[in-house]
């Protein structure tokens, strides 16, 4: 299996942004056109996109999927894309729209017969189910509280109902440039031969990328460290 990169896009205001673990208050602008970013990822030799609307994360109403649906419009990369997912008329649109999967995150753990069902109707290759984990138990609600339940039991019930790829993202990790959790991954790959899984947060170097593909992950996902220059895009392809 060839690692997909995922070079990420955040948008809030329509602007390409970073957070630092999350919070909207730590909100850095980047760039005032996200679609100019997307184009000068695929001229660099980007396939895939990763794109999350942090603004209809907080409010699906005041989503930013026009733009969305220009980026996929206006380039041939593969999109992946997540924010204010919350029901099934969601999901259908943003498919519709031409995205190739959707990342489901706070409702995959707060509505999960509802995601088992899109994952029956619409294929598990379209459905990213989306894991906040501190110390190895997810979180939730925008990172603010941390369940009781392990990460390796999240993915068997998802399994169990035809989920096949998860994102999983170490909030203790996200946007600090410090390293993703290379640890965590290799326990789950281990644990779960043939899951596909996606690296999220904290990848900061192209050695890290390499191990990262060694290791066998499905996608690795690279936002801040692009944006702040530690990583070239035209290293990484």
């Amino acid at each position: 299996m060839q690692t997909k990169i995922y070079p990420a896009i955040d948008i809030i205001d329509g602007q390409c942004v970073r957070l630092t673990k999350g919070n909207y208050d730590t909100v850095k602008v980047y760039d005032s056109e996200p679609l100019e970013v997307a184009k000068q990822f695929e001229d660099a030799g980007a396939k895939y996109l990763h794109v999350v609307d942090l603004d209809a994360a907080k409010n699906p109403e005041n989503n930013n999927r026009k733009l969305i649906s220009r980026i996929i419009r206006s380039t041939g990369l593969l999109i992946q894309t997540g924010g204010g997912i919350r029901q099934e008329a969601d999901v259908a649109e943003l498919l519709d729209l031409g995205a190739d999967r959707l990342i489901i995150g706070s409702v995959a753990v707060t509505k999960r017969d509802e995601v088992y069902h899109w994952i029956s109707k619409f294929g598990g290759h379209r459905i990213v189910i989306g894991a906040d984990v501190k110390d190895e138990m997810i979180a939730t609600h925008g990172w603010l509280k941390v369940s009781d339940e392990k990460i390796s039991d999240f993915i068997v019930s998802y399994m169990q109902h035809g989920g096949t790829t998860f994102l999983c993202t170490d909030i203790s990790k996200d946007g600090m440039l410090a390293g993703s959790s290379i640890d965590l991954y290799g326990k789950l790959i281990q644990q779960f031969p043939g899951i596909n899984l996606l690296a999220s947060g904290g990848v900061t170097s192209l050695d890290e990328v390499e191990m990262l593909k060694k290791m066998g992950m499905e996608g690795i996902i690279i936002g801040k460290a692009i944006y702040e220059q530690k990583i070239k895009v035209s290293d990484l392809f």
